[in-house]
């Protein structure tokens, strides 16, 4: 494929962005200096990518003219022994230049809401919702990002029936975005006198964080109540008409914030996570129109699919998209879920790359 007029128009944008970032009010509009600065990062990596590509084609046709040598034949053995190496940095590079050069998910610089739920199992699913939780909080804090809990709901058993946590930081819903669906687990509970394993599930919903601009809230669509705070919380929460309930009226929507004692962040927390889940749906409309074969493949992220088996006994994790097993899930449960996330991306980028023609 010739990508030298692909390369051109990058170049070009290229140089316009470095135009743009150099103006002394830049950073007025900090929201677009971040998209911007985003961009101009992703296509100085295509471009140095470009130039080390054309850099080894040049090397390798050094090589293979060396090669060919009768006069001196220990510089062509030299010559030769390099080419393969040679041959194989240009595929990674070629493959890397594809990469940059498909459009990107729009949503992927968002910052997330996590939504999890306890699903099939009693309190051992609640358990294990929790420690879901805080799976993912360690590999977020692991990474700097920010973890912040925006609803609880425990269960009286130490777990978690309901909660809400937002993550910030670079790149964040590019990376947790196939993580949502229904994660099973296999395992002792801890109230099993017999020893004997349980499955039980739980389920969690990645949301890109959605702004003003993604949906739109009426005034006359939204219904706005508060109450009392209810549950665990400390006397002040309990004492204090700080929980708020927002009722989506077109959509049935229904979010209910207690975890603060303020009731002004209790709101603005339970308008954010409406505003996601909102969003959400309108990506469920348009996943709908990717290829069948690709939605079997990493699934289209709803929270009804069993994307994932965490089995103690075996200390196994599966993740059935990709049919992955790895033997190590003492580790992944402490947040160490890096491998399975960049092997999920990467069947992912090779189908939109099969899809534009590129593989």
């Amino acid at each position: 494929m010739d990508y030298a007029p692909i390369i051109q128009a990058k170049r070009t944008r290229f140089a316009d962005l470095e135009d743009v970032i150099g103006r002394p009010n830049f950073f007025d509009d900090a929201k677009k200096a971040a998209e911007l600065l985003r961009e101009h990062r992703a296509l100085q990596r295509l471009l140095d990518s470009w130039e080390a590509f054309q850099k080894a084609q040049a090397e390798l046709a050094e090589n293979r003219e060396m090669a060919k040598s009768a006069d001196d034949k220990e510089l062509a053995e030299m010559a030769a022994a390099e080419i393969p190496v040679l041959e194989a940095r240009l595929v990674e590079l070629e493959k890397a230049i594809q990469e940059s050069i498909l459009p990107p998910d729009p949503l992927e610089g968002r910052d997330v809401l996590m939504e999890f739920r306890a699903g099939t199992g009693g309190d051992e699913a609640s358990l294990f919702a929790g420690d879901l939780m805080r799976m993912y909080t360690r590999f977020a804090e692991n990474r700097g990002w920010k973890v912040e809990t925006l609803e609880v709901s425990p269960s009286d058993v130490g777990g978690v029936k309901e909660a809400t946590v937002k993550i910030s930081g670079e790149e964040v819903y590019r990376v947790l975005k196939y993580e949502s669906g229904v994660h099973r687990v296999q395992r002792v509970p801890a109230t099993e006198a017999q020893g004997r394993i349980h499955t039980s599930a739980a389920t969690v919903a990645v949301l890109p964080e959605a702004e003003e601009v993604d949906v739109a809230l009426r005034p006359e669509d939204v219904r706005i109540e508060v109450c009392r705070s209810s549950g665990a919380g400390g006397q002040g929460v309990n004492t204090t008409d700080s929980a708020v309930q927002v009722l989506h009226i077109p959509t049935g929507t229904i979010v209910r914030c207690q975890d603060g004692r303020s009731q002004i962040k209790n709101k603005e927390k339970a308008l954010t996570i409406l505003r996601s889940r909102l969003l959400e749906k309108k990506q469920q409309e348009e996943a709908a129109k990717y290829s069948a074969h690709r939605r079997e493949l990493i699934g289209g992220g709803g929270r009804e699919e069993k994307i994932r088996t965490y089995n103690y006994p075996q200390n196994r994790v599966t993740d059935h998209r990709i049919d992955m097993t790895l033997y190590n899930l003492d580790q992944f449960v402490e947040g160490r879920i890096d491998g399975l996330l960049q092997a999920l991306l990467a069947e992912d980028t090779k189908e939109r790359l099969a899809e534009a023609g590129l593989r």
